[in-house]
């Protein structure tokens, strides 16, 4: 019998170390990607618009995400439904400051309990990444809101044609402007050893799936991986930022909670410094009462 993957008990029993960083690469002026990792919330904004704002879009994003009351109270309670709120709110605010000019993507996770066990609640909108290393392997959670994802699953081009289709960086869904911007949910247990990995597409945009998982297996350190992943893309090309956030999930053995995860929200337009240094499950919808709803 295959063995199952061990699962945390609880919440409490959680251990999560973290490594974070951004460049903003080689070609840009500017680094327009912002990122908050503050325990139970990680998750990295992509900005568009270039000089039409989008480092403002992807910088009130996240400041919008950190107003959420879990990263005061430490509660591990959000749902999707609470979450959905936060990022209307955040389009809104992007909209007006910008005039519809300008929107960010965003991906990531939070850290939540459901009837006592863990879960990754993944929200994503737009083609940043939300990965998870498991047991050797790694697995896209998120889907990208692309045109070229929609050409894959149509089934008109492959996944290796869409990573050099012209068309790869256009974005049918985002905060700030257009129509679409609902996030996509999914809720995933939370595995002993698991790491997850969230990315703008600079990093994803440079390296291919097998190059991240090499340097995911190698680098035990979160930072460290962080550090050499963002370095692997700087050598691969560097043509746009890149953002990524790794989180490290350990059973706490003495039942204790212990929480590592390092509180940071980083908006880099404003801080004005570059820091360089599984399978999918249960795909949900936001409900009418702001709980979760299996599409699986």
């Amino acid at each position: 019998m295959k063995p199952q993957p061990a699962t945390v008990p609880s919440a409490a029993d959680l251990r999560l170390d973290v490594g974070h960083g951004t460049d903003r690469g080689l070609r840009r002026e500017m680094n327009e990607d912002s990122y908050i990792a503050a325990d139970p919330v990680f998750a990295v904004a992509d900005g568009m618009g270039g000089h039409e704002a989008g480092e403002i879009a992807s910088g009130i994003c996240v400041r919008t995400l950190a107003e959420m009351p879990q990263l005061a109270s430490g509660a591990r309670d959000a749902t999707a439904g609470a979450v959905q709120e936060y990022l209307l709110a955040a389009d809104e605010t992007i909209r007006e400051a910008t005039g519809s000019r300008a929107g960010t993507t965003l991906s990531g996770v939070v850290l939540v309990e459901q009837l006592g066990m863990p879960y990754w609640l993944v929200l994503n909108i737009g083609d940043s990444r939300t990965y998870r290393f498991s047991r050797g392997g790694l697995t896209q959670i998120s889907v990208d809101h692309s045109e070229v994802q929609e050409l894959v699953d149509a089934g008109q081009i492959s996944r290796r044609e869409a990573a050099v289709h012209p068309r790869r960086h256009v974005v049918t869904r985002a905060l700030g402007t257009g129509y679409e911007t609902e996030a996509d949910y999914w809720l995933v247990p939370v595995e002993e050893g698991d790491r997850i990995l969230v990315c703008s597409d600079g990093l994803n945009g440079e390296l291919d799936d097998e190059q991240i998982a090499d340097i995911l297996a190698t680098e035990a350190d979160p930072q460290a991986a962080v550090d050499e992943l963002i370095q692997a893309a700087l050598r691969s090309g560097g043509r746009d930022n890149v953002t990524c956030i790794v989180v490290d999930a350990t059973n706490v053995p003495d039942g204790s909670a212990v929480r590592t995860a390092t509180s940071t929200v980083a908006a880099d337009h404003i801080a004005g410094a570059d820091e360089t240094a599984a399978a999918r499950t249960d795909v949900l919808d936001v409900g009418p009462d702001g709980e979760l709803r299996s599409n699986s």
